[in-house]
């Protein structure tokens, strides 16, 4: 057994390891459960969206997931001091630069959606927080805040977009690897814009009835649930699609494809983790049980924790399992 733990996380051609896997799920979940937190704002919840508690969830949610994989990302390159630089400096040729710009972008127009959106909060704790030491600080923000909700529509346009981009770029990052047949592959961007909105649907579903405490009743409980279930579909399509396109391509394509699913460790993974848990499980969950089951607190908790288990399992399958083989 160790010798092959051993060999599926060690080998001569491992270039990115474990934490690039963890970068990678992360990104996607902040992305996704920003793209699910617009969704609901705009088209399921009546009233202060702060209150919530699938919205409470993407706060949390998002800008943690966003900036916890930027420090993952710092701390595993080479030379962590340095990554200042690629803060500043841009290079619109390079793939890691492009993000870093996409990082920031992201997450300053996410703080100020945020800000919008939990004004009302942000404000009381100003009045009241500390007894009333940060009162002078309630007018200015209580200003910006009004200036900006102007342009509110137009900046959660913004953020959704950078949202899609973000979710896609995790993909991205690994499609340009040429030297690596499996990842060098242009369905895996919308594999992973795919499975990063299906953990993102999970992540806010779960925190949101367990940490705060939101009906799994409740209209925004129904619309996620009625969201999740495509989600999950077209992520399996997808899926289809990118081994699909391995095979079609023959040469060393098929071999690495081959290779992926039908023999070692990462092949486990594949079928048990990804196919069957993170895919097969949720959607024969969702179509054999009947419907007032599906909004317990137990369902819920089972069917996002499967949900989210099989998405970082993708991400640690496409990682490792795509630099097995090379050309």
């Amino acid at each position: 057994m160790n010798d092959i733990l051993n060999g599926a996380f060690h080998f001569e051609s491992l270039v990115w390891h474990g934490p690039i896997a963890a970068y990678l799920f992360l990104l996607g979940l902040s992305a996704g459960a920003t793209l699910i937190g617009l969704l609901l704002k705009r088209r399921v919840i009546q009233g202060p969206a702060w209150k919530n508690g699938f919205i409470k969830a993407v706060a949390v949610i998002a800008p943690i997931g966003i900036v916890v994989s930027l420090l993952i990302l710092i701390l595993h390159l080479t030379k962590p001091l340095a990554f200042w630089k690629l803060m500043i400096y841009y290079n619109v040729t390079s793939v890691m630069s492009v993000g870093v710009m996409m990082f920031q972008l992201y997450t300053a127009v996410l703080f100020v959606w945020l800000a919008l959106v939990f004004a009302d909060p942000i404000n009381q704790f100003l009045d009241l927080g500390l007894q009333g030491r940060l009162r002078w600080l309630a007018r200015p923000i209580d200003r910006c805040v009004s200036f900006l909700s102007r342009f509110e529509l137009s900046i959660e346009w913004v953020l959704a977009l950078l949202a899609a981009a973000l979710g896609a770029y995790t993909g991205f990052l690994l499609s340009v690897l040429k030297t690596y047949p499996l990842l060098n592959n242009p369905w895996l961007p919308l594999l992973f814009f795919f499975s990063g909105l299906s953990s993102g649907v999970a992540g806010t579903l779960l925190l949101g009835v367990i940490g705060f405490k939101e009906s799994g009743d409740s209209p925004s409980a129904h619309w996620a649930h009625a969201f999740e279930k495509p989600i999950i579909f077209g992520e399996l399509v997808v899926l289809g699609i990118f081994f699909g396109w391995l095979f079609l391509s023959g040469g060393r394509a098929e071999v690495a494809a081959l290779a992926a699913i039908t023999s070692g460790f990462w092949a486990v993974v594949f079928w048990v983790g990804v196919v069957f848990v993170g895919l097969l499980l949720p959607l024969a969950l969702q179509t054999i049980l009947p419907a007032k089951w599906q909004h317990s607190v137990a369902f819920i908790v089972v069917l996002t924790s499967s949900s989210l288990l099989g998405v970082v399992s993708l991400r640690y399958f496409i990682l490792y399992a795509g630099q097995m083989t090379v050309y």
